[in-house]
């Protein structure tokens, strides 16, 4: 299983299209979390100001059919998470039939995210 972080309402925004991402078109991929703890660090990098309610959405890598490629972050991964951490990338649209589960992302009183729960 691979995560990959979005606000609810970009997920929700064309349910019966394959998903896509700016960075798709501007990267050539869309960025993915090898697991809970290195998708809540970038949350915690990157996501802070996102529209809330943000989500993880849990994708089973099997059902992808984009392919799916484990790369190094460039320049380096987000704070907390170790240098030699790869991260799964998405060369193609997501296909809905992968995402096995919609996580919330739970915030503590830092406004940090902490957690993943289902909806």
């Amino acid at each position: 299983m691979i995560y990959h972080a979005v606000p609810l309402a970009e997920w929700d925004a064309e349910p019966g299209q394959p998903y896509v991402t700016p960075s798709l078109e501007d990267e050539g991929f869309i960025h993915c979390s090898p697991d809970e703890a290195t998708t809540l660090a970038v949350v915690n990098a990157f996501y802070r100001e996102a529209p809330r309610p943000l989500v993880a959405l849990l994708i089973d890598e099997a059902r992808v059919t984009a392919r799916v490629e484990a790369e190094a972050a460039v320049p380096a991964p987000p704070p907390g998470v170790p240098a030699d951490t790869l991260f799964p990338h998405l060369f193609g649209p997501l296909n809905r039939d992968a995402v096995v589960q919609v996580l919330d992302v739970v915030w503590d009183g830092e406004d940090r995210a902490s957690g993943l729960r289902p909806r």
